[in-house]
């Protein structure tokens, strides 16, 4: 995706912050937007495309978190969440709510820009798989269908179930590796998202979501198995 084309909006009560991210994308060629919470977020997204948003956790009025909540599933644009440094349980909780990544504060730019980039390949790899799957190339997750050519998951009833862009990159790798245990670290180069420690348990937290939209139990799941000590198996009847 060109940089020109692509609108990121900066989500942050601190004037400073949003100010330097702004200022530092902006130099970068992105075109940014910049919100002081959850007000002005939505009126952005009301008024125009967002390809990524950029989301403090902690903010007086209104966290993002309780953002988060109220724009998913319908609003499925990619969240990068601002934490501070170390605090595990809002990453796990902002993961488990349909957040794409997540980065401690104080905000490393560079770092911040490779996960930007990492999140708009996946999208990109989305975009191409319409235009390169004309056969209409599917794969059945249970009672639902991911249809590789629309890069979309499909419910029995034809409606489209909400998916962020990691958790469609996840289930496009197990369509292509129908049968094979995949580790961590494959599943991650797979779906072309390098930001990640294949140790961090984050992509485990990715996996129960998906579980939660496709298995009739969660809790046993038969569509993305565990093979205990080595990782993931899709394997469906």
């Amino acid at each position: 995706m060109d940089n020109q084309k692509t609108h990121i909006l900066v989500c942050d009560d601190e004037i400073d912050v949003r100010e330097m991210l702004q200022e530092y994308l902006s130099k970068r060629g992105y075109a940014v937007s910049a919100a002081s919470g959850g007000e002005e977020l939505r009126s952005i997204i009301s008024a125009r495309t967002v390809d990524v948003m950029i989301m403090d956790i902690n903010m007086p009025k209104e966290d993002g978190l309780s953002i988060l909540r109220s724009l998913r599933p319908e609003n499925t644009t990619p969240v990068i969440m601002l934490t501070a440094a170390g605090d595990v349980v809002d990453r796990i909780i902002g993961l488990e709510m349909g957040a794409d990544d997540y980065l401690g504060k104080p905000v490393d730019l560079r770092e911040l820009e490779a996960r930007i980039k990492a999140i708009l390949r996946r999208g990109a790899i989305g975009d191409k798989a319409v235009v390169q799957n004309s056969a209409g190339d599917s794969a059945r997750f249970g009672d639902y269908t991911l249809d590789k050519e629309a890069a979309k998951l499909l419910a029995s009833d034809g409606s489209e179930v909400p998916l962020t862009a990691m958790e469609y990159s996840l289930l496009r790798v197990f369509a292509e590796n129908r049968g094979r245990v995949l580790n961590r670290d494959q599943l991650l180069e797979q779906a072309h998202d390098r930001s990640w420690d294949p140790f961090d348990r984050s992509i485990d937290i990715r996996i129960s979501r998906l579980r939660r939209k496709l298995e009739t139990n969660p809790e046993k799941p038969e569509i993305i198995r565990t093979v205990r000590g080595i990782g993931y198996l899709y394997d469906p009847k």
